[in-house]
């Protein structure tokens, strides 16, 4: 019997302080740093799956208009805790905003959306965006979906299923393939996609 990818939420839930603590401090990404030099002064940017907040913190210190948002409550509160503002909780598949942002922050979120699931999430992204607008967001890579050891649930997809997911609406789609670790510490091959909505 196949686990409910629920559990997924259940585990940030249930470790959510721990969670944000472990992962609340670090320099930007070479990811961020390059998503945020892509971007013009105050731009509006959506952060997908926050967690800590990090991310946003860096975000909001360059200047930039960030809506942090993340879909466990609990999660979203420790967000809150350290960035001072609100954040708002909201699903993937809860994302309705139609040409609301100059920008959509996804780092290592999405890859929690089923496989089945994932190409409707990204249009709605797609839609969230202006035209033109910047869309950044990593994955594990592998063939199937499955579980880690933590029990939360990962779509593990290769370059190929990634395009085939991001489907139509895109002027560009670009993949970086990493090599790196996430919260359990075990080597990953990382993929970026940064992708721009058509014009």
């Amino acid at each position: 019997m196949r686990e409910d990818p629920g559990a997924t939420r259940t585990f940030y839930a249930a470790h959510s302080a721990r969670y944000a603590a472990d992962t609340g401090d670090s320099a930007p990404s070479q990811q961020l740093t390059a998503f945020m030099a892509a971007l013009s002064a105050g731009a509006l940017v959506l952060e997908l799956g926050c967690g800590s907040g990090r991310d946003s913190a860096i975000l909001l210190s360059q200047g930039f208009a960030v809506t942090p948002t993340d879909g466990t409550p609990e999660m979203a509160a420790e967000a809150a805790r350290r960035l001072g503002i609100p954040v708002s909780i909201l699903p993937f598949s809860e994302i309705a905003a139609i040409s609301a942002y100059d920008a959509v922050w996804a780092n290592a979120c999405l890859l929690h959306v089923p496989r089945a699931d994932l190409p409707g999430v990204l249009q709605a992204v797609c839609r969230a965006v202006r035209p033109d607008g910047l869309f950044y967001a990593s994955y594990k890579a592998g063939e199937a979906e499955g579980f880690d050891a933590l029990g939360r649930y990962y779509n593990y997809l290769d370059e190929d299923g990634l395009r085939k997911a991001y489907g139509e609406g895109w002027s560009s789609i670009t993949i970086e393939a990493t090599d790196g670790s996430g919260y359990d510490r075990i080597p990953t091959r990382w993929l970026h996609v940064t992708a721009r909505r058509a014009a």
